[in-house]
């Protein structure tokens, strides 16, 4: 047999496109030929192939070897080929058995001793090899990780001598049994009532807990606002099995480090403020994720917003609605997941305080400015953090509540929100917003008259119906009552500053 045919995975974003790995031995002047849209890593797969058959005690054939990559049109990047390159080539000069080939896929990279090296995206492999219903051979060190994709047949190959008596049926290589990692129900090991005081900020918290809803912190210097968004992770109900594979595929293809600890806790990501846009959605020449979906079904935290550059902040508001994100480059086109809920934090002037005298209005509103008015129509919650009054340090904070507990109400209303429409109520689409935040002739006409003086968009309309659906779940109201559209309303605060200060400016 001078032909094999080996199936092998690329890595293609999230997807994990088959490859068939064809390995051709002709007669003639000895060649190594790889073939298919290979990069430069994939074409100095034949030196470590090369050293690595000879090391594991295998004869190199001395002829002309053709490795076709198919299909041709796909790019072939990484390491990943070199276990079915070497593996290729010993069926077709028969040292290896191929009768049972292709019931298997192989990933991995090659020592030159023969040892197998990990390999990323090892999770998106193991999901498109349990739909094709072929068992998975991969590098040990990945193979954990791989077997959390339920359905998955996993063999750790450690060293290429071992593929040998496994394929004879004389030796079976180790099978990774399937497990469902153990769910971490502490969750986060920080905990909200070491916060002194801030109620209005801690109900807020809840409250965006509760429905995803996107929140900014504004305050000075010192009064928790960072703190209060550490919280946030905590007091989230526990991700789905589907929401932390998906979590967990985006942290193995941006090479990101996972354990089973860590499982079912949401991310938690916090760039700093001199991140660049790429940074932010990703980039790079085959299109990388960036921090909005490294924070899929997690938060993303921005610390000091407005020392963000203002075109950074803006190429959020797409993926911000859309929940995804689609990065284009010359030759490539990719869409990442991006459904992660956005907490910021500010101070109110460029001084950090409100009435320090040491900035005019004129300056706190350019400071503001800073942030588009597209950008914060996006944001559901906006709160002040105001300073702590007079002998609030004295008193007991043990009688302040627990994540724990807190928890326990957020994942109760957010219970009945999957339960009544699939989805948490900050992903509402305008169609569902008409259908479940149905309100009263009378609120409702109350409603428009506060958007009409507010100067409010629709946007900005729909999102007070959200916050005032979340609310009522909270207190297990069927309806939306008026008290929960008031206190929806009066999270605004940044409407209110900026409508004071231009008021101040011209006067």
């Amino acid at each position: 047999m001078s032909l094999a045919c080996v199936f092998s995975r690329a890595r293609v974003g999230l997807e994990s496109p088959l490859v068939t790995v064809e390995v051709h031995l002709a007669n003639g002047l000895p060649a190594f030929n790889i073939v298919g849209l290979p990069e430069t890593t994939v074409r100095e797969a034949k030196d470590r192939v090369r050293s690595a058959i000879i090391n594991c005690g295998y004869e190199f054939p001395a002829k002309r070897i053709t490795i076709n990559l198919a299909p041709a049109d796909l790019p072939k990047e990484g390491g990943r080929f070199d276990l079915p390159i070497a593996v290729g080539i010993l069926a077709a000069s028969e040292q290896i058995p191929h009768q049972e080939l292709l019931n298997y896929e192989f990933a991995g990279e090659l020592a030159l001793s023969g040892e197998l090296r990990e390999v990323i995206g090892e999770i998106p492999m193991a999901m498109a090899c349990e739909k094709s219903h072929r068992t998975l051979i991969i590098p040990a060190q990945n193979a954990e990780q791989a077997s959390w994709v339920k359905g998955a047949k996993i063999f750790a190959l450690s060293h290429l001598t071992q593929l040998y008596p496994h394929l004879l049926k004389q030796q079976s290589l180790p099978m990774v049994t399937a497990k469902t990692p153990q769910q971490n129900d502490k969750q986060s090991t920080l905990d909200i009532c070491d916060v002194i005081g801030q109620p209005l900020a801690k109900r807020a918290l809840e409250i965006a807990a509760s429905g995803g809803h996107n929140l900014m912190f504004i305050g000075p210097p010192g009064t928790g606002k960072t703190m209060l968004a550490s919280r946030l992770p905590g007091i989230l109900p526990p991700m789905t099995e589907d929401e932390a594979l998906e979590v967990a595929a985006i942290q193995s293809i941006s090479q990101q480090v996972i354990n089973e600890q860590s499982w079912q806790t949401r991310p938690f990501r916090a760039p700093h403020h001199t991140a660049s846009s790429a940074a932010l959605v990703g980039g790079g020449s085959q299109p990388q994720p960036g921090e909005i979906s490294l924070a899929h079904h997690g938060v993303l935290f921005l610390d000091e917003l407005p020392e963000f550059e203002r075109k950074v902040l803006d190429v959020l508001r797409e993926p911000l609605e859309s929940g995804e994100v689609t990065i284009s480059r010359a030759l490539h086109k990719q869409t990442y997941p991006a459904k992660f809920q956005l907490v910021a934090a500010m101070n109110p002037s460029p001084t950090g305080f409100y009435n320090d005298r040491r900035s005019t209005p004129e300056q706190v509103l350019r400071y503001l400015n800073r942030l588009s008015g597209p950008f914060l129509d996006r944001i559901d919650i906006q709160i002040e953090v105001t300073r702590l009054p007079k002998g609030m340090w004295s008193k007991n904070s043990k009688t302040n509540e627990t994540t724990a507990k807190i928890r326990q109400r957020v994942k109760k209303c957010r219970d009945i929100q999957l339960q009544r429409q699939g989805k948490p109520n900050a992903q509402l689409a305008s169609a569902e917003v008409r259908k479940f935040c149905v309100l009263s002739e009378e609120d409702n006409e109350f409603l428009e008259l506060a958007v009409e003086k507010l100067g409010l968009s629709t946007r900005a309309h729909h999102k007070i119906l959200k916050i005032s659906r979340t609310l009522a779940d909270l207190e297990g109201d069927e309806n939306i009552h008026r008290q929960q559209l008031i206190e929806a309303l009066s999270y605004r605060a940044m409407d209110r500053i900026l409508r004071h200060l231009s008021e101040a400016v011209s006067v």
